[in-house]
């Protein structure tokens, strides 16, 4: 079975459209057990009934950043080990190392296309 058939992923942001561009990308590749939120409390409410191996997670969104919905993941046993791939408009240097310090295993700036999502994906997870 390929990777991208087991591969369980959720997609957190705010923007509906971000959303959906995001899920519709990964439709493409054939990731298929794929879930969304609009924000991080959600998202950690999901995760824990639908565990993911990846978390693909905007970086501005109201109530939790993507870097505390990332400090979340890693502060539990359950979900230490997921996969965490953050996506920011701005990706400038404090935000990058405090996502490195935090256990950050990619990241990817806004705009991007399905193509530079796939390749950073694959960076944390291995080939779809």
């Amino acid at each position: 079975m390929a990777l991208r058939d087991q591969l369980r992923t959720i997609v957190v942001d705010d923007m509906s459209t971000s959303r959906g561009l995001i899920t519709q990308a990964l439709d493409g590749f054939g990731v298929r057990h794929v879930e969304s939120a609009a924000d991080g409390a959600s998202a950690l409410q999901k995760i824990s009934s639908w565990p993911v191996h990846l978390v693909i997670s905007d970086m501005n969104m109201p109530g939790m950043t993507g870097l505390q919905l990332l400090h979340a993941l890693r502060s539990a046993p359950q979900t230490r080990g997921v996969g965490f791939l953050l996506i920011t408009g701005k990706a400038d240097r404090e935000i990058i190392e405090h996502g490195k310090q935090l256990g950050m295993n990619n990241f990817l700036k806004k705009p991007f296309q399905p193509d530079d999502l796939r390749r950073a994906i694959e960076a944390i997870v291995g080939r779809l």
